[in-house]
């Protein structure tokens, strides 16, 4: 089997969890590594014994043998890089949010489809064992129709997280914690739940001296009419307290939950035993982190390239988390409910 070459664009933290899952991946091979800040780029060339480009560009022109461009830069930074990484052909994964606005997610899609290559977004919770017991439970109907869907981010990050870099917390490079933390949850929703139909909204910056907002609540309904509730906050003293996702149905009940979702809290369905759901249940206790969820991601990008597919999670994927948040963010600010088919980008959100 050919080994499928990558390279990291951003050398921040991240990028650590990306050059791990490479590492970890049979016959996936990281060649190179890029960052405009030559301190930061020796370190990671030094240390990974890769080559290292200051500049996106030289590294597409050397770099001949190259199959994905990973980007992990600032997310206000996502879309010109991709449409560039993707216009010499290379296939992307990019960090998540796939971007700040609807217009740059559309930039990267279209880029990448435009030059045949392949788009996945980092979305790992996806892949953690509790999240695919979810999934694959609410696949066989067993939640019957449901009522209603919760998702709960309850984390701290201090105002020294933020003070770490002056783009954090920025609405041109960052976002709050919607954007950050949360997002990861919203794609759960969204995944599990199906397509939204209106979203109301309160957003907050009551803590951090920042720019985005540190906490947010907001009520959805779905197309179908499920409801659902969003709670989301950077702000929990004094330290992360709780990440939950939660789903109830005519027949069935489950919660994901702990100081990460990684754990089934409970779980219920007409017609399973108890017995049933107790080995679920310890079956995810068994293992309940699973491969790292970047690896999963990285290694369906070199299955995905092998095999001519899609990647399991999509560009698609990455744009409906993000108009999710910007949808959020338009109701807080009109201060009124906004239909999903009608939300748009808010310039004074963005800029």
């Amino acid at each position: 089997m050919s080994a499928i070459s990558f390279a990291i664009v951003g050398c921040g933290h991240i990028a650590n969890k990306h050059i791990e899952a490479i590492r970890n991946i049979p016959n996936a091979d990281l060649i190179a590594v890029c960052d405009t800040n030559p301190e930061r780029l020796k370190e990671y060339t030094e240390k990974h014994n890769v080559r290292g480009y200051l500049s996106l560009e030289d590294m597409l022109e050397k770099e001949t043998e190259l199959d994905v461009v990973n980007i992990c830069t600032p997310s206000g930074l996502h879309a010109p890089l991709a449409v560039q990484a993707a216009a010499a052909k290379k296939h992307i994964i990019v960090e998540k949010p796939i971007a700040l606005t609807l217009e740059d997610a559309d930039r990267i899609i279209q880029a990448c489809a435009d030059n045949g290559v392949k788009l996945s977004v980092v979305h790992p919770n996806r892949f953690r064992p509790a999240v695919m017991e979810l999934k694959k439970l609410k696949d066989q109907g067993l939640f019957g129709k449901l009522s209603h869907v919760n998702a709960t981010v309850r984390w701290n990050r201090n105002q020294a997280y933020y003070d770490q870099a002056p783009w954090r917390g920025t609405k041109a490079m960052d976002g709050g914690v919607l954007m950050n933390q949360a997002i990861h949850n919203l794609d759960l929703m969204y995944w599990l739940a199906g397509p939204v139909e209106e979203v109301q909204a309160y957003n907050a910056t009551r803590l951090r001296n920042i720019e985005a907002e540190d906490v947010s609540v907001a009520v959805l309904k779905f197309k179908d009419g499920t409801l659902g509730i969003i709670e989301a906050a950077a702000t929990i003293y004094p330290k992360n307290y709780e990440e939950s996702l939660s789903i109830f149905g005519e027949t069935g009940s489950a919660v994901i939950s702990g100081r990460t979702a990684n754990w089934i809290k409970h779980l219920i369905f007409e017609g399973v035993s108890e017995e049933e759901a107790a080995t679920i249940i310890e079956r995810v206790d068994q293992d309940p982190y699973g491969t790292p969820g970047h690896q999963r991601i990285i290694a369906d990008m070199a299955d995905a390239i092998r095999e001519d597919r899609e990647p399991l999670v999509t560009g698609q994927d990455g744009r409906n988390a993000l108009q999710l948040v910007l949808t959020v963010y338009e109701a807080a600010e009109k201060n009124a409910p906004v239909k999903w088919e009608d939300s748009k980008e808010l310039v004074s959100t963005q800029q």
